[in-house]
């Protein structure tokens, strides 16, 4: 016990180990009596300037740990707020990037993709229905331009008939002139 008292009488004087340690140190050395009924340690003083050093000591350290880790605190503060925003930047990005992917360009004008299909596919059902239209058209004029032929045709046959028919009443009606006037010649 004599050794552990010496080892601490010279933690306490070198102001080592921990301030729990000085302190408990302090209240087992001190000299204890009683008074009225109460309890009365009696320090000696150079003990509490000692313990008083060694917490100023230990009460600068913790400060300077504190201010420490508060720089830290601090940077890494300044680092999350750059983080953030870089996180805004990127996101930011990405959604232009996004809407870039989600749309197309047709004559220098941005448009969603839906937007593009959409206008895509009315323009090929409106270069369908026109071309419905032409076709239906193309076979009503064609079975009519047909008719008109055949009409044509039966016109132009007639007609031939007609002459042919004229031709021969034309030759008729000369050959009994010409008769005629062979007839009156003799």
């Amino acid at each position: 016990m004599n050794s552990q008292v010496t080892q601490e009488e010279k933690q306490l004087k070198r102001n080592e180990g921990s301030v729990d340690n000085q302190f408990e140190y302090v209240i087992s050395k001190s000299y204890t009596y009683r008074g009225n009924g109460k309890v009365y340690k009696n320090v000696q003083y150079h003990w509490l300037t000692e313990l008083k050093a060694s917490i100023t000591d230990s009460l600068k350290v913790k400060d300077k740990n504190l201010a420490d880790t508060k720089a830290i605190v601090d940077t890494q503060a300044k680092e999350i707020e750059s983080l953030k925003s870089e996180l805004s930047n990127t996101q930011q990005k990405l959604d232009n990037i996004n809407a870039e992917k989600d749309s197309m360009s047709l004559f220098a004008l941005q448009m969603s993709k839906s937007g593009y299909n959409i206008l895509l596919w009315s323009i090929i059902a409106g270069l369908l229905a026109l071309t419905l239209l032409f076709l239906y058209r193309f076979n009503s004029s064609n079975s009519d331009t047909k008719a008109a032929k055949l009409k044509l045709e039966e016109v132009e046959t007639e007609y031939e008939e007609h002459r042919r028919v004229a031709l021969e009443r034309e030759q008729k009606v000369r050959r009994q002139l010409q008769d005629e006037i062979n007839k009156n010649k003799s």
